[in-house]
């Protein structure tokens, strides 16, 4: 897609428009409160255009255009901010993260995402011990940011054996940073009431040993069961939480986000931060569906998810930032990473007939789990076209996406004329054949793009498992959109620290970069490179899917995602131009300037003065938690599910 220049004549001729249109409210209405001028402006419009300088008025924007054009909105009292020729566009907006589990994160043990070892990550946990003996001897530890793939593939996977060969009482729950399993001692599995009579519960699986009883490791619903023995966080540690979410969103240059399984705690918390004037993003909150519920009445489930939304729900957005709850969030599978190896497969995942030294890759029996089966997930995504709700769905393996789709194709048949909005989260494997429906369906593809470099997550035993025919399709943004699909952002965040330059980037080459510490490639040369032959999104299409898409999965179009006379003022500077720099540095950038609704929520260097007295307050009192951490579980497993649950999962 070509960026486009609008000339000074047509730029200054819209001004006049817009001036005589707007100038009949019988005020002087060609005058602004704020100017950012003499920069690149990405508009993100539908021409692609850039320009110049931008006026903003009470919020909103009130021209977009040149140097010249911009003049006469400047009066005495009007705040002149010069971009000195750096790139000014949308705020960015995240379409699928998880926001008290990102800054929850920084209250416990953070496992840093590191390749431990059964002996390492005995170490690292036993350093938080000791860390914290006012813990002994009931305190959970809790520890997050765990590469269980890596630990497996170094040493297979750990057990509560492991954890309780370390010298505490304390009950301890581990994490992996995928959110699909949770590994507890067995102090952990008592007090969770979990034992060899535990069945497994709907939508998760214990793990066992020998003698059928848990072997510590929790899979998805059964890490939730044993998560609900930790006592709930209280209100204040949610505010904390909500606070360092919200500090590492305006870093980020994030303005608008989705929380991708939300309940009650996250209403709550933010609008109690809204209240408190504390609230810079736009706020979203997808709840979360229970599959029993939707199997035993899918009508009712959706009701008592709309009515828990509308609980939160503000309604039609103002300039300053509020809370919508118009979303059901499902997880239609698990993850098709090994070891969970539960993403729904068309085809069974392969499996070592071999040994390990001389391996044979044949396919297996396993082909994955379905959690919501096509007889429930039709009539409930009928029964939320019909309640006025839209639906984000996790889909990780082609079975799950394709039942997906077949079930939005019901609905656009029984309800041809719904203004129904789907999203398909992550899509890693889906089958070519399905790369149009995409489109045909109107289906947005909200894709986590860091996941498409080689890390430990993505090859060895994932690739080995999924096999070279799925592999060479793994993570097929750049696919979707060739078949015309609308490709949407969403960082997953706390899946992966955050990092949104490294995930644009990952997006545009599909391969890390070796010089960020976020990226798998700077941990070791067999991350370098390509992750696979699928081809790259262009830089335009990675933009369109962080601003102008974005927006529309949240219902924000009308206001948000682009640069245009009548939005919402949500602006961000860059530090680089990303049209420019070269591909191998995209994500070597930074936000130098976070605004919303025209009001400065971060600045800093050459723009450090801009955020008022009062900001500047309330981001100093969220600085009490340091930015660097990345996740948590402060997430229900369900719409009305217990207070710890990790929903997360992707």
């Amino acid at each position: 897609m070509n960026w486009k220049h609008a000339s000074a004549a047509s730029a200054a001729a819209l001004a006049a428009v817009v001036a005589f249109i707007t100038g009949c409210g019988g005020q002087d209405d060609r005058t602004a409160d704020t100017v950012l001028r003499n920069g690149v402006v990405a508009t993100m419009d539908a021409n692609d255009s850039l320009q110049q300088a931008v006026a903003l008025r009470d919020g909103k924007i009130v021209y977009v255009g040149t140097n010249t054009g911009v003049a006469p909105y400047i009066t005495s009292s009007t705040k002149v901010i010069d971009l000195g020729g750096r790139m000014l566009m949308p705020g960015f907006i995240d379409a699928h993260l998880h926001s008290l589990a990102g800054g929850r994160a920084l209250l416990v043990c953070d496992l840093a995402y590191a390749p431990l070892s059964h002996v390492q990550l005995v170490g690292k946990l036993q350093a938080c011990l000791d860390a914290s003996p006012g813990g002994e001897p009931d305190a959970w530890l809790e520890a997050v940011n765990w590469d269980r793939q890596a630990t497996s593939g170094l040493d297979g996977d750990p057990t509560k054996v492991l954890l309780d060969g370390l010298k505490t009482s304390r009950p301890i729950a581990i994490t992996s940073s995928d959110f699909h399993a949770v590994l507890g001692n067995s102090r952990a599995l008592a007090l969770g009431g979990i034992t060899k009579a535990t069945p497994d519960p709907a939508g998760g699986s214990f793990l066992r040993d020998a003698t059928g009883a848990p072997n510590g490791m929790c899979i998805d619903a059964a890490g939730f069961e044993l998560k609900a023995a930790i006592p709930p966080d209280s209100d204040a540690d949610l505010l904390k939480q909500g606070r360092a979410a919200l500090a590492a969103l305006r870093e980020q240059g994030i303005t608008s986000f989705m929380d991708a399984a939300a309940g009650e705690s996250h209403g709550k918390t933010f609008l109690a931060l809204q209240k408190a004037g504390e609230l810079t993003a736009r706020v979203n909150l997808a709840i979360n569906m229970s599959p029993d519920a939707a199997a035993a009445d899918p009508v009712k489930a959706v009701a008592d998810a709309k009515t828990l939304g509308n609980t939160f729900d503000q309604g039609t957005p103002g300039v300053s930032p509020g809370v919508r709850a118009r979303v059901l969030k499902l997880f239609i599978d698990g993850v098709v990473n090994a070891p969970a190896d539960n993403g729904a497969l068309l085809s069974p995942y392969f499996t070592n007939a071999g040994t390990e030294a001389a391996p044979n890759w044949v396919p297996g029996t396993n082909s994955g789990v379905v959690y919501y089966p096509p007889e429930v997930l039709k009539p409930l995504l009928l029964a939320a076209a019909d309640a006025g709700l839209d639906v984000h769905a996790h889909a990780t393996g082609d079975r799950a996406v394709r039942q997906t789709l077949d079930a939005v194709a019901h609905v656009r048949t029984q309800r041809p004329a719904s203004n129904f909005r789907p999203a398909i989260a992550h899509a890693e494997t889906v089958a070519v054949a399905d790369y149009p429906r995409f489109a045909a369906l109107d289906v947005m593809a909200t894709m986590s793009h860091q996941w498409a470099q080689r890390a430990s997550y993505s090859i060895g035993d994932t690739e080995n498992h999924l096999g070279p025919e799925r592999f060479a399709r793994m993570e097929p943004s750049g696919s979707l959109r060739l078949a015309g699909a609308r490709v949407v952002h969403g960082s997953d965040w706390p899946i992966d620290p955050f990092d949104t330059f490294l995930a644009l980037k990952v997006g545009v080459t599909r391969s890390g970069d070796p010089t960020n510490p976020h990226s798998a490639a700077s941990l070791s040369p067999v991350f370098e490179g390509r992750i696979n032959a699928d081809p790259g999104l262009s830089r335009a299409d990675v933009l369109h899917g962080i601003t102008r898409n974005a927006a529309r999965q949240l219902r924000l179009d009308d206001v948000v995602g682009s640069i245009e006379v009548g939005k919402f003022a949500d602006l961000i500077v860059l530090e680089r131009n990303f049209l420019q720099v070269p591909e191998e540095e995209l994500g070597r950038n930074k936000v130098l300037l976070t605004m919303v609704g025209g009001k400065a929520v971060m600045a800093k260097d050459a723009f450090a003065g801009l955020v008022a007295t009062a900001q500047a307050a309330t981001n100093r009192r969220a600085q009490v938690l340091s930015l660097n951490g990345s996740t948590g579980h402060s997430i229900p497993a369900a719409v009305k599910g217990a207070p710890h649950g990790d929903g997360h999962r992707h």
